[in-house]
């Protein structure tokens, strides 16, 4: 090799390198631990949904945005706010009876509870089974024999009657939330012996009648979070991708002695703080991706995906230009009940798309393993704000460390238990991937082949 080859071989490595560098986000765990140890405070009460913890939350979010230098994308500021009715669960004059395989059931009122208040009036109606959340049902009323299931295809069932093997906590009187106007069906929780019994026998010929008075409620405002990186390319940059998470918890619940505040520190500061730091890497790059970046935080999650599924009946960015949505659920501990979870995250629906692709890429070149959890993967996909983004056509995925952990959903959910040193390991990949993803002129893409998202594949050719 002659001199001047050699000197433009080494010209060419040296700016491969500083190309790379540039595009190299760094997260530091103590800003991460500044972000969740605030968010999960005390002080904001388990930002329950509504509530003034949830506000104060949402208004540090903005703060942090507007510190990163993203551009508001709200209808105020970075504030996108939905209407919404408090709604009381009132069983009065509620009559529900089934009809399977012939025999009649009529359900007592003390063998079911009303999870989604709404006005039913249906007489001998065909009612579909839902027994998979990758089904569409249509606008049928539909029987949901799965509980986890927490999306009803892509039609408005009238009714939807969710079985449960036991009440649990779905008898609480606590209001819920619908949106003005309200889009969600009314829900109906039943765990009745002699329905199950009838169910169990495999039948599918299922006729309902249903009485449901119509719900008196007290407006609420609530609001997602929304800030945006503009993309450098002067075509791609008016498609989209999408990086959420959800900044709500459960509130203050219980009464008595001991602690009633559920912090939420894992779930889900972990990837509210993780979608705000990576905002802050990603916005102090020295060169922009190609499409845009939208960072959304979102309310409501607990109580069905709320926010989520209100952005995408109104969604700020067209949905048909949005190439996919990454959602950020339980970053921060690695004490999975299953096993210990360092230096590794995994996808829900890994198959679904190609999203894993671009994401185990980044992982490779930062030291972070992204893993297929063969057990969770798919039967968690429709269990987070994704779903919503999913029953829209949009590629999505949700990205966790630890599924179950000790103190899921429990008071002790606190940030001092958080791992921050491998959360911003993780995070780091995360925003890598994040940012190949926005700079490449091929966008993620449903796996056609894969018979599960057949219905998110349809969705996406819809728009």
């Amino acid at each position: 090799m002659n001199g001047k080859r050699l000197l433009a071989a080494v010209c060419a490595a040296v700016a491969t390198t500083v190309a790379t560098a540039q595009v190299r986000p760094r997260i530091a765990a103590n800003d991460l631990k500044a972000d969740v140890s605030f968010l999960a405070s005390d002080a904001l009460e388990g930002r329950g949904t509504p509530s003034k913890g949830l506000d104060i939350a949402a208004e540090y979010i903005a703060a942090e945005f507007r510190r990163a230098g993203l551009e508001p994308a709200g209808d105020d500021g970075y504030f996108q706010t939905a209407d919404f009715n408090s709604v009381g669960r009132n069983m009065d004059g509620v009559e529900l009876t089934l009809e399977i395989g012939g025999r009649k059931i009529k359900v007592d009122r003390g063998s079911m509870a009303v999870m989604e208040p709404g006005a039913v009036n249906l007489e001998n109606t065909p009612m579909g089974v839902m027994t998979d959340a990758s089904q569409d049902m249509g606008d049928k009323p539909v029987l949901v024999n799965s509980p986890r299931t927490r999306s009803w295809g892509n039609g408005h069932p009238p009714l939807v009657v969710l079985m449960v093997p036991s009440p649990g906590g779905r008898t609480s009187g606590a209001p819920v939330l619908e949106p003005v106007p309200s889009l969600n069906p009314p829900v109906l929780v039943v765990w009745d012996a002699a329905v199950s019994e009838a169910l169990g026998a495999g039948t599918t010929d299922i006729k309902v009648t249903a009485h449901i008075p119509a719900p008196v409620g007290q407006p609420v405002k609530l609001r997602n979070v929304i800030g945006v990186l503009r993309g450098s390319d002067p075509a791609l940059k008016d498609t989209y991708l999408v990086l959420t998470a959800h900044y709500d918890h459960l509130g203050v619940r219980g009464t008595g002695e001991g602690d009633h505040i559920f912090n939420g520190a894992n779930d889900d500061a972990s990837g509210t703080s993780s979608v705000v730091e990576i905002a802050k890497a990603l916005a102090a790059l020295p060169r922009k991706p190609k499409r845009s970046i939208v960072f959304l935080t979102l309310f409501g999650e607990e109580l069905g995906d709320l926010g989520s599924r209100y952005y995408c009946q109104h969604p700020v960015f067209p949905l048909a230009k949005t190439v996919a949505d990454i959602n950020l659920e339980q970053l921060g501990r690695t004490d999975d009940t299953e096993g210990p979870r360092p230096l590794q995250f995994n996808l829900t629906g890994f198959d679904y798309t190609d999203i894993a692709a671009y994401l185990s890429q980044a992982g490779e070149e930062t030291g972070i393993r992204v893993v297929k959890d063969k057990k969770n993967s798919d039967s968690f996909f429709a269990r987070s704000d994704n779903a919503a983004f999913a029953n829209a056509g949009v590629p999505s995925t949700t990205l966790s460390v630890a599924y179950i952990y000790p103190d899921y959903h429990r008071p002790g959910d606190e940030w001092p238990k958080l791992d921050y040193d491998n959360m911003a390991k993780v995070d780091g990949a995360v925003a890598l991937g994040v940012f190949r993803i926005a700079d490449s002129a091929e966008a993620p893409r449903w796996n056609q082949d894969n018979p599960k998202t057949s219905r998110y594949v349809k969705a996406r050719e819809k728009q």
